[in-house]
């Protein structure tokens, strides 16, 4: 199973407003981007949407190892709230609705697909990927926000 490192972000202007969202994927020497957005969104719909556009990039099953810097999507995932909330009816232990269950079925269906390690990196810290990947989203975000 081949080993696809992908790192993603997501930014958005007005939490909702217009928002971008990137992922860069690596396998071997290869390298590829992608990088999307909305007029209307939120800062987590846009992390969530960077890591299934990712996920639907890959032609095959693969073993993946995710870096984000949202916590949202990544202890959602590592702490298998994600789940729950489906189980529940996408409802939270609190009873309240899960925010966002139609991009949360997504992810979850791929990871079905990909073993997917979800890893947490600090932001804006200097990591080069997630660097570049906030610069990918925030040039869409602001593509969207002249709209």
């Amino acid at each position: 199973m081949k080993h696809v490192i992908i790192h993603t972000d997501g930014a958005c202007s007005g939490n909702p407003g217009p928002g971008g969202w990137a992922a860069i994927l690596k396998y071997g020497k290869y390298e590829r981007e992608l990088s999307g957005g909305e007029k209307q969104t939120t800062n987590n719909r846009m992390e969530l949407t960077a890591a299934i556009k990712a996920l639907e990039a890959l032609t095959e099953p693969c073993r993946v190892t995710l870096y984000s810097d949202s916590q949202y999507l990544v202890n959602a995932m590592t702490k298998g709230w994600a789940k729950a909330w489906k189980q529940k009816g996408w409802k939270r232990s609190d009873g309240n609705p899960a925010l966002n269950p139609d991009l949360w079925e997504k992810l979850l269906s791929l990871c079905d697909i990909h073993e997917v390690e979800f890893v947490w990196v600090r932001g804006h810290e200097g990591n080069e990927y997630n660097e570049r990947c906030d610069r990918l989203a925030v040039a869409r975000r602001d593509e969207f926000a002249k709209e």
